[in-house]
């Protein structure tokens, strides 16, 4: 594999809804470039981005896969993330590395639930984006439809840069509307497109097609735009930079057509990454996290006159290699075993055998420069979201912030072999998906695992077997309830025993009062004269914060409360911090009886995309959960509610809207807020608690 430099490298997100064809579309695209021998197929574990054992057996992208094209030229790097929405959250984590989103729409369905979403996260990172419709030699694939349907859901900013010739099985080529000539292509041939003539049943619609784009071009431009009434069109040269600008500045999402299984068209995809794609060095300096005061935050171009820089953005767990860091390089040229800094952990990590993915397969390689995308294993404290680079020219890029896990699980090993393998097995797991959760509860002291959905938490259930020989049960997820207060409270906390020798003795005096939902907690410390000295002054905070994780109604955490201390007492001798805890822990529970305290449930933020006909049974259905309609939208035959439902009445939802819509729609969900739980739910929980801490009890006795 040559070196490449900056201005020679495209690195892309291949993004889009399960099911629509990313992964076969980059196998038809390694295979034209000749970085493959044959067209890997999905459905027979042959695809070069899918080679995890649960990947190929769920025959779906479960993490992001990496694989390179060398294209003319240019180096291509694509990112395959996964397209379900319980595995979507490693789409969102390649954003920072990559120059251009291929978001891929499938031939028939269109636009569907996580094609909106990865859209809008493209959206929030400002990413350049090009439309595939793929798997357009489907049964019922239809161009028309797919240009309609993108361009109701992204605006009339998306426009066709080619034509399908022909259709369904009869698909043989595509005509590029930028430069008037027609690819044909032979169904799962090599890939390599004929250049001819538009076929003359085509020329009208094409030429209708080709002056539509060019007036859209124009319009960004004031130059352009004069030419364009000048001469009624924009001639080639005038046509191709301008193009360029206008999807590097997000004013213009161009629309492909291809078939990865059918190898039709992936070479005039790589053509338009090359051509049409930002390159690394275009971009604007990229900003890092401020890290004292507030500073201007530092900055790097992307070039490799700067010091070097690299932003971890993927750790992959191999029970062979070990941990494998996927990274690109922001600035600098990185060499091979290169000693960094990892600024967020303050360690010093070694480069060894640095590389290039293809696959699971490692080609390794001398060095790689700014704006390449490369690997390295055994980094020994490094972890996804890091920042590496040069001792002297410190940098921390910012990481991507990622929603709350929605759903969790009890967690136990079915045998004492097990016990003894699950944590390790799970911290590895941990290390390479960022959405996974592994903590012990306080009350119940059990062990717990929480992920975006049932699937997400079976996949690691299955990873723990067969990677780490690890067997364990799981029970039903318990809802994560919240305590809080309505009421304000003012009291006095106090905590004096008498023993042989030195007593204990603590003082304090407190109010509490509720805050907005989702402030957490805060302390106020007004004391004056010295009532409580500034030493004991953290004690008291700590006792309230303990009593507080620990409940008090029914032994859930207690938030979004404020607490003023602003009397107390002490004794010279007796006063210890251990006596300032308890005080503290005593105020607390008496406040909660006076502050009238309330349980509060998780809501989730739910999106439901069904058939229209099952629209009625499911908004019924949300209505006996206690879900809140936010609103409805139609897409394409689809329709799309957005509820908020408490998360204990979401728990079995996956398998029941299977159930009621015969397998054909889809949801996710989201944690939203917290809100006040109805007083007879409220009881019974309460009740429920009161039992299972009462069994804990007499156990532990």
């Amino acid at each position: 594999m040559k070196v490449y430099t900056g201005e020679n490298v495209r690195n892309v997100a291949v993004v889009g809804h399960g099911h629509a064809g990313k992964t076969s579309l980059i196998s038809a695209a390694l295979y034209t470039a000749g970085a493959t021998q044959r067209l890997g197929r999905v459905d027979d574990g042959t695809a070069t981005t899918d080679y995890d054992e649960e990947e190929i057996s769920r025959k779906m992208s479960i993490s992001v896969g990496l694989a390179c094209a060398e294209w003319g030229q240019t180096k291509i790097n694509f990112l395959d993330t996964p397209g379900f929405n319980m595995f979507v959250h490693e789409a969102k984590l390649v954003l920072p590395v990559i120059d251009a989103a291929i978001v891929v729409v499938d031939g028939v369905a269109g636009v569907e639930v996580v094609t909106q979403k990865v859209w809008n996260d493209c959206e929030e990172y400002k990413m350049p984006r090009v439309i595939v419709a793929s798997r357009m030699d489907r049964e019922r694939a239809d161009a028309d439809r797919i240009l309609e349907s993108v361009q109701s859901a992204f605006g009339r900013n998306v426009i066709p840069l080619e034509l399908p010739i022909g259709k369904e099985k009869s698909l043989s080529g595509v005509i590029d509307l930028v430069r008037m000539k027609a690819y044909t292509y032979e169904l799962g041939g090599n890939g390599k497109g004929k250049e001819g003539e538009i076929p003359a049943n085509l020329k009208d619609a094409a030429q209708a097609a080709h002056e539509k784009l060019v007036e859209l071009v124009a319009e960004g431009d004031d130059a352009l735009m004069e030419k364009f009434f000048e001469a009624g069109t924009l001639s080639e040269e005038d046509l191709v930079p301008a193009l360029h600008n206008a999807i590097r500045e997000d004013k213009i999402f161009p629309v492909l057509f291809a078939s990865g299984l059918g190898n039709v068209s992936a070479d005039r995809l790589m053509d338009f990454i090359v051509e049409f794609t930002p390159t690394a060095i275009e971009h604007d300096a990229v900003r890092g996290e401020v890290t004292s005061g507030n500073g201007e935050p530092p900055a790097r171009k992307e070039s490799d006159t700067e010091p070097v820089s690299l932003y971890v953005f993927k750790t992959v767990s191999d029970p062979f290699a070990g941990r494998i860091s996927y990274f690109k390089v922001f600035s600098g040229v990185l060499k091979n075993d290169a000693s960094l800094v990892n600024y967020a952990r303050g360690t010093q990590e070694k480069l060894s055998r640095i590389s290039v993915m293809q696959g699971k397969e490692a080609i390794p390689i001398p060095e790689l420069h700014a704006g390449d995308i490369g690997a390295v294993a055994k980094l020994k404290d490094t972890l996804t979201g890091d920042t590496l680079g040069d001792k002297s020219a410190p940098i921390r890029y910012p990481h991507v912030k990622l929603p709350e896990p929605a759903i969790t699980f009890a967690i136990e090993p079915k045998s004492r072999a097990d016990e003894d393998k699950l944590g390790p097995g799970i911290h590895k797991l941990m290390e390479e998906d960022a959405m996974l959760r592994f903590f012990r509860d306080p009350q119940t002291k059990e062990f717990l695992i929480a992920g975006t959905g049932q699937q997400h938490i079976e996949v690691t259930v299955s990873k723990l077997k067969k990677r780490y020989h690890t067997e364990v049960n799981l029970k039903a997820p318990k809802v994560p309830y919240r305590e809080t207060i309505r009421g304000r409270a003012d009291v006095q906390g106090r905590h004096k025993k008498q023993t042989g020798g030195h007593g204990q003795y603590g003082d304090c005096k407190i109010k509490m009062e509720p805050l907005p939902r989702g402030s957490e907690f805060e302390f106020v410390n007004d004391i004056f004269g010295g009532a409580i000295p500034k030493n004991f002054i953290p004690a008291v905070e700590k006792g309230i914060k303990d009593a507080a994780a620990r409940g008090y109604l029914a032994g859930y955490p207690v938030v979004d409360f404020k607490v003023v201390l602003y009397d107390g007492s002490y004794h010279d001798v007796d006063s210890n911090d251990l006596s300032f805890q308890m005080a503290g822990r005593i105020a607390f529970k008496k406040a909660m009886e006076q502050a009238k305290p309330t349980l509060l449930e998780p809501i989730m933020h739910v999106e439901i995309t069904v058939p229209d006909e099952f629209a009625g049974s499911i908004m019924g259905d949300l209505n006996s959960r206690r879900g809140r309609i936010q609103g409805m939208d139609n897409k394409g035959g689809n329709t799309v509610v957005k509820s908020e439902v408490p998360m204990a009445e979401m728990l079995t939802y996956g398998v029941d809207l299977t159930a009621m819509t015969q397998g054909r729609g889809s949801f996710n969900m989201e944690m939203h807020h917290y809100d006040v739980v109805p007083s007879q739910i409220q009881e019974k929980i309460v009740e429920k608690a009161k039992a299972a801490r009462g069994e804990v009890m007499e156990e532990e006795e």
